[in-house]
């Protein structure tokens, strides 16, 4: 006897899994599409000495004859940018001939979204982010710090993305981040904390009966979509754990007044060197291992920089004008001193007999290699400290360039997870990058 084949309904949308007084709502599965239509090893290593890793993007690159060095190797001559942090030069590497493949995307800006994912075609039809670099290493030491990774901006855009190529939301106000890692809350707060906790917790166990009865409803590939969703859940659920460990401990107390948050949006660099002040806290305190930060991008003048007549994004787009190219280059020498200090800061403080430079990765560069023409190949480059070598110049094929997804398989193995690859990598490092 033949059956006839039933169309099956389209799932709704809105479905949502319920539970006792709750429900949460679901991803995009093909079952609300109408039938018509088409493990890594756990770091244990204690507080001092830890590995720590901090990654910061220049949306708007950085002019390159003001940055690479004309000679490869040691013993290069200074350029302008290179002069602001020469106080360091025995303490990092510039790399050119690195970037991600495929980085074509919807905008020129675009490459922004995967300069810590490196997955392909950002922004394009059928595009999914993937987990960005610094995520995957919170996964590994989470529980092991207050806060297991912290994603900050000038403005509003993060570099972190999740599992599940969702952007992580970032924090833009110190002032709220110094209350998050410093202030002790009352015992009020404390216990309005905890409830908050244990109801996050209770309305990801009430959904899990809801969850199971459409799971036996679904088609194989919505199982792995939902299962893929809820090992999301689940990861949520063990954060909420763990900061229910942190929220009994007390934080950290530091010798710093608490900082004013700059009301100028395009202040930018007073923001990003507020920031930049919040951060070595965080990484001096163990507050943290794994930073990302957006150090922003404007579409208008930036204020108190004097010389600066024009707006930031215009100028970047300077087609060869000498006029504009001397502006834009007063304005990335002052990014590079407030990186400078950063290096300061990190450099002055010592843990367990070396400098907290020595223990941390600082990865510092931008998704363009040249923002005049939107060009994300040959990407300016930095990586200090981390107990690396430093001190040269390493200059990589500008046309074939090396995947900069090699530095950070490496870089992730510095923190104690066990990989060999990492989303478009073809080696576990690259030329130049080695272990001191």
């Amino acid at each position: 006897m033949n059956v006839p084949h039933i169309a099956r309904p389209a799932l709704d949308r809105r479905h949502f899994l319920k539970g006792v007084g709750t429900c949460i709502a679901l991803p995009l599965l093909d079952a609300m599409i109408p039938s018509s239509a088409t493990n890594a090893a756990r770091h244990t290593a204690s507080a001092a000495g830890v590995p720590r890793f901090v990654a910061m993007n220049a949306g708007l690159g950085f002019h390159k004859p003001f940055l690479f060095p004309e000679t490869e190797g040691t013993g290069y001559k200074l350029t302008p940018y290179l002069e602001q942090i020469k106080d360091h030069s025995e303490n990092f590497t510039v790399f050119s001939g690195l970037s991600h493949p495929n980085q074509s995307g919807n905008n020129g800006h675009a490459s922004s979204m995967t300069w810590l994912t490196s997955a392909p075609r950002p922004g394009l039809a059928g595009f999914k982010n993937t987990i960005s670099l610094d995520q995957l290493m919170a996964r590994q030491i989470a529980g092991q710090t207050r806060m297991p990774f912290l994603t900050l901006s000038t403005r509003s855009s993060s570099l972190s993305w999740s599992a599940n190529g969702v952007q992580i939301p970032a924090e833009t106000s110190p002032s709220k981040l110094f209350q998050q890692l410093f202030v002790e809350g009352t015992a009020e707060e404390i216990a309005s904390e905890i409830r908050d906790l244990h109801r996050g917790r209770s309305i990801l166990d009430t959904v899990i009966k809801d969850a199971q009865r459409l799971n036996q409803s679904l088609g194989q590939r919505d199982r792995v979509k939902l299962d893929e969703y809820f090992t999301s859940v689940r990861d949520l659920e063990v954060r909420l754990q763990q900061n229910e460990e942190w929220v009994h401990k007390p934080k950290p107390q530091v010798n710093v007044d608490p900082p004013q948050d700059i009301d100028d949006s395009n202040d930018v660099l007073a923001r990003q060197r507020l920031m930049y002040e919040m951060m070595a806290l965080a990484i001096q305190t163990d507050s943290t291992r794994v930073i990302t930060f957006n150090l922003g991008t404007l579409n208008s003048v930036p204020s108190n920089i004097e010389g600066v007549r024009s707006d930031w994004h215009n100028l970047s787009h300077h087609g060869k004008d000498e006029a504009k190219i001397d502006e834009l280059k007063i304005i990335e020498i002052a990014e590079f001193q407030a990186f400078n200090e950063f290096l300061n800061r990190l450099t002055s403080i010592e843990e367990a007999g070396k400098s907290l430079l020595d223990h941390t990765s600082v990865l510092f560069g931008s998704n363009l290699g040249s923002a005049a023409s939107h060009d994300w190949h040959n990407l300016p480059i930095i990586i200090a400290g981390g107990g690396y070598k430093h001190g040269a110049y390493v200059a990589h094929d500008r046309k074939n360039n090396t995947p900069l997804a090699n530095v950070f398989v490496s870089l992730a193995q510095r923190m104690g997870l066990e990989i060999d690859r990492f989303g478009s990598s073809t080696a576990e490092s690259v030329r130049g990058l080695e272990r001191a």
